[in-house]
């Protein structure tokens, strides 16, 4: 007996528990994505006019990523909905390029230790890695190249033409230090976006005329004179040091900061030449006391990402969501805790956490939690937990998985059928049989690799002549205690 054909008896088009993963799950992003939410959601969303920081505790397969996903979806509605009030998105869950730069900045013996060199992460690394994702998706905006943000960063069509000369300084100057294309040149990019701002830096380039028409009239002189022996004497070459003067001593104090700027951003890579000439194509004017990520701190960062928040504002983004996630996943971490806390501790900031108009949404994983809960008075009052909507386990009641089992049956239904979760199984199982077996599988990928096992088990022991359409109970409870047997050894490997 076929699975195919047993669905389709009942009306179901595609199996709905075949996919385990969000990120991959057609079921749940084309059918299950807008309707069908964890019982929390409402505490970890909160209201997008106004957004705030949510840290939630969950275990593998509790649907944190489907969280993350939802949310990027419900923030491209609202921006859909408010054209006054958008969100700007920030989906901050792969981390391996951005510790990988930064592990090629520490020494060799550092860096063959994982736990060592996320010891070095601070916070300034972090709020480096969240404005390069940030910056970097409204530079593709502007230059109309792939964006690599979400489709809920839109920028209006006419966004080049909505800033003022100092809007368009300061996102050329984010732009300098945080743009992180991959398909073209650092310095090439950031030429084009200055000639797609129309900013023109005319002090500066004075500097250079004023070098080289001294230059030439030192030259001139010489010329109609024929006095080449005058070349031999210092006063020539004095005169055309002092035209080149405001160009060294500019020149040298932005190689200095531009040195300092590549040192610090540990997560991205700069090179000091290349940064040095972005910096001098900036009028003196209008950079000499801008903040620069040049020390290894984080008042600069927090004035580059006010700057970022009022470049937004002009574009119609109101306020900023980032979305933590999959922080159990890089190279470096392994799965491993103390890895893990070690990349994860320094964003329990409040002051970070709580910076009006940005709402950090920290998907992390269970095991974190036993951390929080051993840690010092001075964790508590820096983090302050008690302000950040913490939800400290990611549960799922047996009532809430058979609801969710139910709603991905019904959103795989065939044209005209309306299938329910209880036509697959006897009528002796009755509803708060199945409802018991769901709270011991705890959340949505235990339960949906159950039932595809059940169900395909079920399809093993009947021949297409002799097909029954329904799950005995012999079948279900068999099946489930395997499952059980298997779950536990697995929880045990894990450590949970």
């Amino acid at each position: 007996m076929k699975l195919h054909d047993f669905l389709a008896h009942h009306g179901i088009a595609a199996n709905p528990f075949a996919d385990e993963d969000a990120q991959t799950d057609p079921v749940f992003q084309g059918r299950c994505r807008e309707s069908t939410f964890h019982p929390q959601w409402d505490k970890i969303y909160g209201d997008p006019s106004s957004p705030a920081t949510s840290i939630v505790f969950g275990e593998k397969g509790a649907g944190k990523t489907a969280l993350r996903l939802q949310m990027a979806g419900q923030i491209e509605r609202h921006n859909e909905r408010s054209a006054g009030s958008r969100l700007f998105v920030i989906e901050y869950d792969d981390f391996n390029p951005f510790l990988d730069r930064f592990a090629d900045r520490l020494s060799g013996r550092k860096r063959r230790n994982p736990q060592k060199v996320l010891a070095e992460w601070k916070l300034w690394d972090h709020m480096d890695a969240v404005l390069s994702l940030g910056v970097t998706s409204v530079v593709d905006q502007l230059l109309g190249v792939a964006s690599s943000g979400p489709h809920a960063n839109e920028a209006p069509a006419d966004a080049a033409r909505r800033f003022d000369r100092f809007q368009k300084r300061d996102l050329l100057l984010l732009a300098a230090c945080y743009d992180n294309s991959l398909t073209e040149t650092f310095q090439s990019r950031w030429r084009r976006l200055r000639r797609r701002l129309r900013y023109y830096p005319w002090h500066s380039w004075l500097i250079r005329l004023a070098g080289v028409a001294v230059t030439a009239g030192v030259a001139g002189v010489i010329m109609y004179n024929r006095k080449w022996e005058w070349l031999k004497t210092v006063w020539p070459w004095l005169i055309v040091a002092l035209g080149w003067a405001p160009w060294i001593a500019q020149a040298s104090r932005w190689w200095l900061r531009a040195r300092r700027v590549a040192k610090n951003l540990r997560c991205i890579n700069r090179e000091s030449y290349p940064l040095r000439q972005v910096f001098m194509q900036f009028s003196g004017r209008d950079i000499y006391n801008q903040p620069l990520p040049e020390k290894p701190r984080t008042d600069d960062r927090y004035e580059l990402l006010y700057k970022f928040q009022g470049l937004l504002k002009t574009l119609g983004f109101s306020g900023i969501v980032v979305l933590v996630d999959r922080v159990d996943e890089p190279h470096l971490v392994n799965g491993s805790l103390d890895n893990m806390r070690g990349l994860v501790w320094s964003m329990l900031d409040n002051k970070f956490l709580k910076q009006p108009g940005m709402g950090f949404k920290l998907l992390l994983p269970i095991e974190l939690a036993t951390y929080v809960e051993k840690e010092n008075r001075d964790f508590y009052q820096r983090a302050r937990l008690d302000k950040q909507n913490m939800v400290p386990s990611l549960e799922w009641t047996g009532q809430s998985l058979y609801d969710l089992a139910n709603a991905r049956v019904a959103g795989c239904a065939a044209e005209g059928a309306s299938p329910q979760l209880r036509d697959l199984f006897d009528p002796a199982i009755d509803d708060s049989r199945l409802v018991e077996a769901f709270a011991a599988l705890r959340v949505p990928r235990h339960l949906f690799k159950f039932l595809y096992r059940v169900l395909a088990a079920h399809c093993q022991q009947y021949v297409d002549s002799a097909a029954v359409w329904k799950v005995t109970p012999s079948t279900f409870d068999t099946q489930l205690a395997l499952y059980r047997r298997e779950q536990q050894a697995m929880d045990r490997g894990l450590g949970v």
